[in-house]
């Protein structure tokens, strides 16, 4: 009799831990809760962080020559690689502190913005990096995420030289299309319409659907001054 008990207890025990497991099991989770949903994912990507605003600027090395290749949108407008140019934000920009550095009256980010002299050594060679063969003065030395979005003033990661959009006047100087909606993207973060995280993930994606992605509507501007934070050095 003794003996019998025991091999009930086991069998009760075995039964008991059976059902447990059937508990925790992913079939038995979607029958008890059929319309749950995956978890949702965030989209955002892992965008590095610079070296900020320095005294003074030397010339950054560049991504090896043909490393580098264009990405064209349907309307082909230009994006950089992402490997190459992943974009590279500013530890001096957060959202706590942007009353006092890209909100700020008056201006900041000229004090920020790296030489010319630095930026035309960087901009020559990131050509060779991209394999950019067309007149220098139409490609602009484009920072993805710009200054005034809080964009790193110059590491390479942040910088690639975008070439001309599709209804540029060669010899007319860069037109670059990607300036006014930063600027927009700019007032929005100011008036506390988006974070600057948000703006910041937007236009490393893809600069052409930044504002839809935020749900912002473009001005209807058809043009506008060129981006104070980039040249065409």
């Amino acid at each position: 009799m003794p003996i019998t008990s025991s091999r009930l207890a086991v069998t009760a025990a075995g039964a008991v831990l059976l059902a447990a497991l059937a508990a925790c099991s992913p079939t038995a989770g979607s029958k008890q809760n059929p319309g749950a949903a995956p978890p949702a994912s965030t989209g955002a990507v892992a965008i590095p962080v610079g070296a900020g605003p320095q005294a003074t600027y030397t010339a950054a090395a560049q991504p090896a020559p043909g490393s580098c290749h264009f990405r064209y949108t349907a309307d082909k407008q230009p994006l950089p690689d992402q490997a190459c140019t992943p974009g590279a934000t500013s530890p001096a920009v957060t959202q706590a502190n942007l009353s006092s550095t890209i909100c700020k009256t008056g201006g900041y980010t000229s004090g920020i913005r790296p030489p010319v002299n630095i930026t035309g050594k960087e901009k020559a060679e990131n050509a060779k990096s991209y394999g950019y063969t067309g007149p220098m003065g139409d490609a602009e030395y484009d920072h993805l995420i710009s200054l005034q979005l809080g964009g790193d003033p110059n590491d390479p990661r942040n910088l690639w030289i975008q070439p001309p959009s599709p209804d540029h006047v060669p010899g007319k100087g860069p037109n670059n299309p990607k300036d006014p909606v930063e600027t927009r993207l700019h007032t929005a973060i100011c008036k506390g319409q988006v974070t600057l995280v948000a703006a910041q993930q937007a236009i490393v994606t893809d600069w052409t659907t930044a504002e839809a992605k935020l749900g912002l509507k473009p001005d209807g501007s058809a043009s506008a001054a060129v981006d104070p934070d980039d040249s065409s050095n």
